[in-house]
């Protein structure tokens, strides 16, 4: 069998064979339609060619066959023939045989509706197969590179933000047409490229309900694709693997060759990010969830969750609305996890200490250090405002450190703990006045870098750096008094 995703060799136009100038082919006869394909090149001086073609050649006789006076009626049997074969277009060579081609062929494929191409003497019928040989190989080249581009832009997409809708736009321009997909319930969920006609969307969606597995029956009942033709388009549609009821559909004018390659990467993709994700440690992810729900301490159930140190992910994509379910699991995946919890704009991604977070296209990072599960919550914050800070700084992922400030280890914790208290209360009842000084600090003062950080004005920061340093009546130009302010915020 074929391997499904390689495209098949695309067949050759006869115009573009008629165009080598190399050959000086000439139709005589027959329909001059660009539709038109030629599969291959035969050679064939039998009277009676059918019992040797397959469909789709280019037959090159010299006449040989022909007998002595032979008449209309024999080239009308010997077309028809052809014709009835599958035949794409009959080459008649002019030498040695034969000085002219003879009328009577001329006017049998003119009434069967066959190309008649003469064949002038100084081109060989070698010459004429191994031409239709280089186009395909021309024509092959050029439809593997645009798989091969179409693979890639789809791949692409799919590690966006928003993956569902950025694979059918790129799955649409790549048709040429319209791309949907459709819910288990038969809800049309996402759609790109031009809207078609009522009649298109009917019988599109109808398709769609005809590789739908229903759940009463086996999985291997219902086809994996089916097709029509409506109004002029292809209509596809394609079962998505995970089982979920899930179907891709699309609408094209044309159909190339590797046009079902196309489609069956983008369907692949877009299985995966529909599907749940299911792997082994997927029973113990749900014992830890049961167990925390029933009391148990995070650092008893990290175990169940395949490692015992964990770092915190914020992530939150570049210049969109807020992510939703699709986008944050389509994160994970880029991350190597599945635990994940979208947060209003923010996504958070629990990764294993030993996987290595590096640059997602499309989201900022903000990454915490390696912690155990009782710190995971000062790691929650961690990854927050090196979000914070990446987005201020334009960076797409930012890591917290994790080496301890050599003051924080001379300095006893409670003693710490109970100087960051003293210092702070003034501004303690005002977590807005806390987050601005924490940003303000950490960007060096910036009041547009903290205004990006915070999703404020500019000069929202500036009045609330004003209310800081009245409260505390503090000097916040003063280098000692920042250092010292960063010192118990830290501890906060």
């Amino acid at each position: 069998m074929p391997d499904p995703a390689v495209p098949p060799t695309p067949p050759v136009p006869l115009d573009a064979l008629l165009a080598r100038a190399d050959l000086g082919l000439r139709r005589i006869a027959g329909p001059a339609d660009p539709a038109v394909v030629v599969h291959w090149a035969h050679t064939s001086e039998m009277a009676d060619p059918y019992p040797y073609l397959l469909g789709g050649e280019l037959l090159l006789s010299a006449g040989v066959h022909v007998p002595d006076g032979a008449g209309a009626g024999y080239f009308d049997a010997y077309v028809s023939r052809i014709v009835a074969a599958g035949g794409a277009a009959l080459g008649f060579g002019v030498a040695p045989v034969h000085d002219t081609v003879p009328g009577a062929l001329v006017e049998a494929c003119e009434m069967h509706g066959l190309p008649l191409l003469e064949v002038p003497p100084r081109t060989t019928f070698s010459a004429v197969a191994r031409a239709v040989w280089q186009l395909m190989a021309q024509a092959r080249t050029a439809e593997l590179r645009r798989v091969t581009e179409a693979q890639q832009s789809l791949a692409a997409a799919a590690a966006r933000p928003d993956p569902v809708p950025s694979v059918l736009q790129q799955l649409a321009r790549r048709l040429g047409g319209r791309a949907v997909l459709y819910g288990p319930e038969g809800t049309r969920i996402a759609a790109a490229g031009p809207e078609p006609g009522e009649e298109t969307r009917t019988a599109l969606a109808k398709l769609a309900e005809v590789v739908r597995p229903s759940g009463q029956e086996p999985s291997d009942a219902r086809p994996s694709s089916a097709s029509d033709t409506v109004a002029g388009l292809r209509l596809v549609a394609h079962a998505l693997g995970n089982g979920e009821g899930f179907v891709l559909g699309t609408a094209a004018p044309q159909r190339d060759a590797g046009d079902h390659t196309i489609a069956s990467v983008a369907a692949v993709l877009l299985s995966l990010l529909t599907g749940e994700r299911h792997s082994g440690s997927g029973a113990g992810r749900s014992s830890a969830l049961v167990r925390l729900l029933l009391g148990a301490a995070p650092a008893e159930v990290a175990p169940l969750l395949g490692g015992d140190r964990w770092r915190v992910v914020h992530g939150r994509p570049d210049g969109r609305a807020a992510p939703d379910p699709v986008a944050a699991s389509a994160l994970g995946a880029a991350l190597g996890s599945s635990l994940v919890d979208v947060s209003g704009e923010v996504v958070r991604v629990l990764v294993p200490d030993g996987r290595t977070v590096e640059r997602v296209p499309g989201w900022t990072l903000g990454v915490s250090a390696a912690a155990a599960p009782r710190d995971w919550p000062a790691a929650d914050t961690q990854a927050a405002r090196a979000l914070a800070r990446a987005r201020a700084t334009r960076t797409p992922v930012l890591r917290h450190g994790d080496r301890p400030t050599a003051l924080t280890d001379l300095v006893p914790p409670a003693e710490a703990d109970a100087h960051a208290r003293a210092l702070l209360a003034p501004i303690e009842q005002s977590p807005a006045l806390i987050d601005t000084l924490r940003t303000w600090l950490s960007l060096h003062g910036s009041w547009d870098r903290t205004a990006v950080a915070l999703d404020v004005h500019r000069n929202t920061v500036r009045q609330r750096i004003a209310r800081c340093a009245s409260l505390l009546d503090a000097d916040l130009d003063d280098p000692d008094v920042r250092m010292e302010l960063w010192f118990a915020l830290r501890r906060t």
